[in-house]
């Protein structure tokens, strides 16, 4: 929560403080912006395997924590196109390496059947970072208009906090303390343990639909092209899908439990794809603008703690932040490549087109990932069914 505050409250007013205060150009920021989204999953497979190697989640977790904290020091001194980019990529590289040890952390401490509830706790706290930051920064600068330095010392500040909560009260709960005090050998990470039976069929089908989830902005877009309260809001629309999430996470983690995770985490995208249908529905503007930003809520509600618990529930406690990594990695990745090629569809075909396209993709697309899960949903199925 800390460090989202951190973090979220810098990247609400990045557009504004890169063209406007600095008077760079929007091809600048947006190479900024595609490092800022896009960096963090070239080390997110290192991270988790880092943490499954040396079997100390947390102290690695605290690394990553600790280069995104002291890359907002950057912000204060730097203020060129090159400094930025090497701020913003030692940030995202500090992301891209906590996630997955932080992930295996929540694993290695939370009751497995309350798992999927943990990690929406988590998600939870995630999102009230997600949406103080930016309303942080919104007074700051209603307060003081100019006031940029004071985000980033206010941004530093929460950083700080959070990487010595992390540091001095978390415990570091090791996967392998067992192995370690029977004096047995430390063995390397098994990559092919990692991806093969039912975590295969769980990667690909996190990339088939990475591959058709589109991001935010473009949704927010559509909205504000068509609604005048969309549009005088724009800069709030995040944090309206963080409050929606946090709503719905504690919720939908606990219904991922019950239920199973891999049926929550399909089905879950039936509320991304009434976002896209919602979108372009001829119906009211702020009734389409609301009704948005509760499905995009409990889409991520749905997806986000409960890939990481699904895979968690698959990998071994040797391999937990590998694979967890390996998942992120491959929604980071397809979700990336999602964001350019509907770009390039709008440019095409025009924005309404475009994203009744993506939501017949999607349509598509939910039930055949129902398909290729057959085997995990039937066993969630039958579990229930002996619980019961």
């Amino acid at each position: 929560m800390l460090t989202d505050i951190s973090s979220e409250s810098v990247s609400a007013i990045l557009p504004l403080y890169i063209t406007g205060f600095l008077g760079l150009s929007t091809i600048a920021f947006g190479v900024l912006d595609g490092m800022y989204q896009g960096v963090s999953a070239v080390v997110r497979i290192a991270g988790g395997y880092a943490s499954d190697r040396i079997d100390q989640p947390k102290w690695v977790a605290f690394v990553g924590y600790t280069l995104a904290a002291v890359a907002r020091v950057g912000l204060l001194f730097w203020t060129g196109f090159a400094a930025l980019t090497a701020v913003i990529t030692a940030d995202r590289l500090g992301k891209g390496i906590r996630t997955a040890p932080r992930d295996a952390l929540i694993t290695a401490t939370s009751d497995p059947a309350r798992l999927a509830a943990s990690f929406g706790v988590h998600r939870m706290l995630d999102n009230i970072g997600a949406a103080v930051g930016p309303l942080l920064a919104f007074l700051i600068l209603l307060i003081v208009p100019d006031g940029f330095h004071i985000v980033f010392i206010a941004s530093l500040a929460f950083a700080t906090i959070g990487v010595l909560v992390l540091g001095l009260i978390v415990p570091n709960v090791r996967t392998r303390r067992a192995q370690a005090d029977a004096g047995e050998p430390r063995r390397r990470v098994d990559w092919r343990s990692v991806v093969r039976g039912r975590m295969r069929r769980v990667l690909a089908a996190a990339g088939v639909l990475g591959l058709v989830t589109i991001g935010d902005g473009f949704v927010y877009l559509v909205l504000q092209a068509r609604s005048d309260f969309a549009a005088q809001w724009f800069p709030l629309l995040y944090v309206g899908t963080n409050l929606a999430f946090l709503a719905f996470a504690v919720p939908l983690g606990r219904l991922a439990d019950r239920v199973g995770r891999a049926r929550v985490f399909v089905w879950g995208h039936a509320g991304l794809l009434a976002a896209y249908v919602v979108a372009v529905l001829p119906m009211a503007d702020l009734a389409a603008t609301l009704l948005c930003l509760v499905f995009l809520g409990a889409f991520y509600a749905a997806t986000d703690g409960v890939l990481a618990a699904l895979t968690a529930q698959l990998a071994t406690p040797e391999t937990r932040g590998t694979a967890i990594a390996s998942a992120q990695t491959v929604v980071a990745v397809t979700r990336f490549a999602s964001a350019a090629g509907f770009g390039l569809l709008w440019y095409a075909a025009g924005r309404e087109p475009a994203m009744i396209i993506a939501a017949v993709v999607l349509a598509v697309a939910i039930p055949l990932v129902a398909i290729l899960l057959r085997p995990l949903l039937r066993a969630e199925s039958r579990s229930g069914q002996a619980a019961g």
